[in-house]
């Protein structure tokens, strides 16, 4: 896995290499600026960009505009992106654009090596991961009636663990239920959201869109 990282603070940008190097994975190049981070992505052609969400020259969204762009120059190309804070309208922006190779995490996942590597793996095998407390967060922020209010708790719970990037029989241990019970809540899940079986896209990453979605609009 070849991996890119841009983050502005330089003790967690060669923190996060070293971590990263540590376990195997290399790490081509590493970036202080946006600019930089496109540069490096068009030189190397990595497998993964890690990008922090503010970085230089206002610290606001230059990583999530430059998450698009490389998305743009680089189809396919997978991102994760990191947040010190729950950033509800980043986090839709960076979901809308595609439904495979992208994560959201808080900075904090990093210092649980185990948790992260396992989102990072699963970013660049082309699935999801939002961070669980993107998820708590935003399910708390919804303030009238959306799809989202046609999910029984049960369900709500399962969604946010298929945010999380879980398979069903991760979900099945995580709730301590049969996995038989978990294909019939994500079944159920997909019927109240109006996901068709014939959409051509992934109702698992689709329905969590679909939320987000919702939730852009109320804010």
């Amino acid at each position: 896995m070849r991996i890119v990282i841009a983050e502005d603070d330089p003790l967690l940008r060669e923190g996060l290499a070293l971590l990263l190097r540590a376990e195997s994975l290399d790490v081509v190049a590493t970036a202080g600026t946006p600019d930089e981070a496109l540069a490096a992505i068009d030189a190397h052609g990595p497998d993964v960009a890690i990008l922090d969400v503010r970085m230089p020259p206002t610290h606001t969204d230059e990583g999530i505009v430059a998450a698009v762009e490389a998305r743009r120059r680089r189809p396919g190309l997978a991102v994760l992106v990191l947040s010190a804070y729950v950033e509800q309208s980043f986090a839709t922006e960076l979901l809308g654009g595609g439904v495979g190779g992208l994560g959201y995490l808080l900075k904090e996942r990093v210092g649980r090596v185990e948790e992260f590597l396992d989102a990072l793996h699963r970013v660049a095998s082309g699935g999801t991961a939002i961070d669980p407390e993107v998820v708590a967060q935003l399910f708390t922020r919804s303030r009238q009636d959306t799809r989202l209010d046609r999910l029984s708790p049960r369900e709500r719970d399962v969604l946010a663990l298929m945010a999380e990037g879980l398979g069903n029989s991760a979900i099945a241990g995580r709730l301590v239920v049969t996995e038989g019970a978990v294909h019939k809540h994500i079944r159920s899940i997909f019927a109240k959201l109006d996901l068709s079986p014939t959409d051509q896209v992934d109702r698992r990453v689709a329905a969590v869109l679909r939320y987000l979605e919702d939730l852009r609009r109320l804010t």
